[in-house]
């Protein structure tokens, strides 16, 4: 059973791979951008990591979002709907919580295979 971690850091890793599972770290976007900046940046931030660890959308299998306020959930749907690929659409749940600062509005959490 071998575990591959790509840019390790002193307090988390953001990708581990095991048995051709892809795990990121929660991605966030520039602080006190709009709910539509910062999902775009994530996206595309999960975009480059989802290509480090050697696989792509198409083969997420789990999402998982954090909103600071659900009020903005129309908002960053309008984002992911035009990111995520029709046919390959994951597993998803999206909640509110209180992020690691007021100015972050979304983090994105993601599980996919290789």
């Amino acid at each position: 059973m071998s575990i591959r971690r790509i840019d390790v850091g002193p307090r988390m890793t953001d990708i581990v791979i095991h048995n051709n599972t892809v795990y990121l770290a929660g991605q966030v976007g520039a602080p006190g951008e709009s709910v539509t900046v910062q999902t775009q940046s994530v996206l595309d931030q999960i975009d480059a990591a989802l290509a480090k660890a050697g696989t792509d959308k198409t083969k997420i299998l789990q999402a998982i979002i954090w909103l600071a306020d659900m009020s903005t959930f129309a908002e960053m749907n309008a984002v992911w709907d035009k990111w995520v690929p029709q046919g390959h659409t994951p597993a998803r749940a999206t909640g509110e919580a209180k992020l690691a600062t007021p100015d972050y509005k979304v983090e994105i959490i993601i599980t996919a295979a290789i």
